[in-house]
């Protein structure tokens, strides 16, 4: 395993994340830190502030000694648009690596724009989507479709930009919040391609200020999960936020809940940024994405092959990056889920799910044995808990909560009505039913490789008045397989109203 650590220094932050690099082309988070450093306010001749560049550079030696601590094999370290813009560049660049050995790579826009894409594109399954990227010194646009770019934007104003370019001691907070959004959809009417975007276009939000965003949302609808991954906000929700915090002062907009206290004097901007595209666009939707700038560039640097093509299969990608993290037995996990696809197949006439659920069954299967990493006792609890804290990729976030609900039904008799109230906003009544049939699905398959051999290669069903007969292509002896499978007869009878033969 190589250890990768990942500094990106932008003009408001400066983040490490350490990555643990898993055979296979598969990365996890291992470690992060970040720390406000503000390299985005410049003197007036577009040189970085001596101030400025001492807190980096202490920033920087702090992020080089847990580097060292953690035993990190390799450092990428990489600047964006303060950087990028300085006159004062090369310098600052040579004062860092004399202070630190630390070599900084400055990106240009277009590689910025597109890492920024690869950091979407492998973590979501959207297939037409306009990226807006907010940072504290520029504001990037990314329209692609059928996962190719079509269209990139990048304006040289940010939060931080914005937010310097408009102090004022005579406006209230929010006329300068209203001057902004002038000027801003004064820049978005300069450009063509904006008046060609489809209608089925969604709008996909990045970077920490729509994650923070994203989390203020959250609290104030009470959302249940503490996921910002594929968090989709209403435009309305976003209005109310939006008008609510333009009032504020500092010191208030500090104590707001999910909100960064090292942003809270430059949110008001990025929200300026938004107000003024969603307006200009008539968008109404906003999906939050977790995955950026620094997960392109680790998924350009661990999987090749996505500078040509990105990943197509981004949920299997992702849970392949959990379970062998996890050291689960991913031959199992895998032989599982080829037997639920088998018997949700086999089992439609009964069933009439969609195929919609696949997605639920294979989160399931291959996640089945998770919580046995933690305790082998309640595996079922403790694998909905991780599902629900899994933060996957390629899923909606109802799909991943009804997941953990089949698992966690698995060995019960009932959906705990408490614990399902939680979910009120996500779930409907008519995905009970759901739940509990699946849940049987899944404890079959798992039966069907009790052994972890594959003993049990294709299953077959024919619904005969009141029984289902389930037939077994076998490979060698299967007996406990069998025996296992017997055991769910009863409570396959319970859902299915059917008696389970097994021959």
């Amino acid at each position: 395993m190589e250890k990768i650590a990942l500094i990106d220094l932008g003009s408001n932050t400066a983040r490490l994340v350490i990555y643990d690099v898993l055979d296979g082309g598969y990365f996890v988070v291992s470690e992060e830190r970040r720390e406000a450093v503000r390299l985005g306010e410049t003197e007036a001749d577009g040189s970085l502030k001596q101030t400025r560049i001492m807190q980096a550079i202490a920033t920087l030696k702090t992020f080089k000694e847990m580097c060292v601590i953690k035993r990190v094999d390799k450092i990428l370290a990489i600047a964006t648009a303060a950087v990028r813009r300085a006159s004062n560049q090369k310098t600052f660049l040579s004062d860092v690596y004399n202070a630190t050995g630390i070599r900084v790579t400055v990106v240009s826009e277009e590689e910025e724009a597109n890492y920024v894409y690869q950091g979407v594109i492998n973590s979501m399954e959207i297939p037409r989507g306009m990226i807006m990227e907010i940072g504290g010194g520029s504001t990037k646009f990314v329209y692609y479709n059928r996962r190719s770019i079509l269209h990139t934007k990048i304006f040289e104003f940010g939060a931080v930009t914005l937010s310097n370019m408009f102090m004022s001691q005579d406006k209230t907070p929010e006329q300068i919040t209203d001057d902004m959004v002038a000027y801003v959809k004064e820049q978005l009417e300069q450009v063509e391609w904006f008046k060609e975007i489809d209608p089925d276009t969604q709008l996909i939000g990045v970077g920490g200020s729509c994650r923070n965003l994203a989390r203020i949302i959250r609290k104030v609808k009470k959302y249940p999960l503490d996921m910002v991954h594929n968090y989709n906000m209403d435009v309305a929700d976003f209005d109310y936020v939006f008008n609510m915090i333009r009032t504020l002062d500092l010191d208030k907009k500090r104590r707001i809940k999910g909100l960064s206290s090292a942003r809270a004097d430059v949110f008001p901007s990025a929200l300026a940024v938004i107000k003024a595209f969603v307006d200009y666009m008539g968008f109404t939707k906003i999906v939050a994405s977790g995955s950026g700038l620094r997960e392109g560039v680790m998924f350009n640097y661990v999987v090749p092959q996505t500078l040509e093509k990105p990943i197509s299969d981004v949920l299997g990608y992702s849970l392949h990056s959990f379970t062998y993290h996890m050291g689960v037995n991913v031959t199992h996990a895998e032989q599982t889920f080829n037997l639920c696809v088998q018997l949700f197949k086999q089992l439609r006439v009964l069933h009439k799910f969609p195929r919609m659920y696949v997605k639920v069954l294979r989160v399931c299967a291959m996640m089945h044995d998770i919580g046995k990493t933690f305790k082998f006792y309640n595996n079922p609890k403790h694998t909905s808990y991780m599902i629900l804290n899994s933060n996957l990729y390629g899923i909606s976030h109802k799909d991943l909560v009804l997941a953990a609900f089949v698992t966690d039904v698995n060995n019960k008799e009932e959906v705990n009505s408490t614990e399902w109230a939680k979910y009120n906003g996500i779930l409907t009544t008519e995905d009970v039913e759901a739940v509990k049939k699946l849940s049987v699905i899944l404890r079959l398959a798992t039966a069907l490789d009790f052994g972890m051999r594959s003993a049990v290669t294709e299953v077959s069903c024919d619904v005969l008045g009141d029984s289902v007969i389930l037939k077994t292509e076998l490979q060698g002896n299967a007996n406990l397989e069998l025996k296992a499978a017997n055991a769910v007869a009863m409570d396959f009878k319970k859902v299915f109203r059917k008696n389970l033969e097994i021959l």
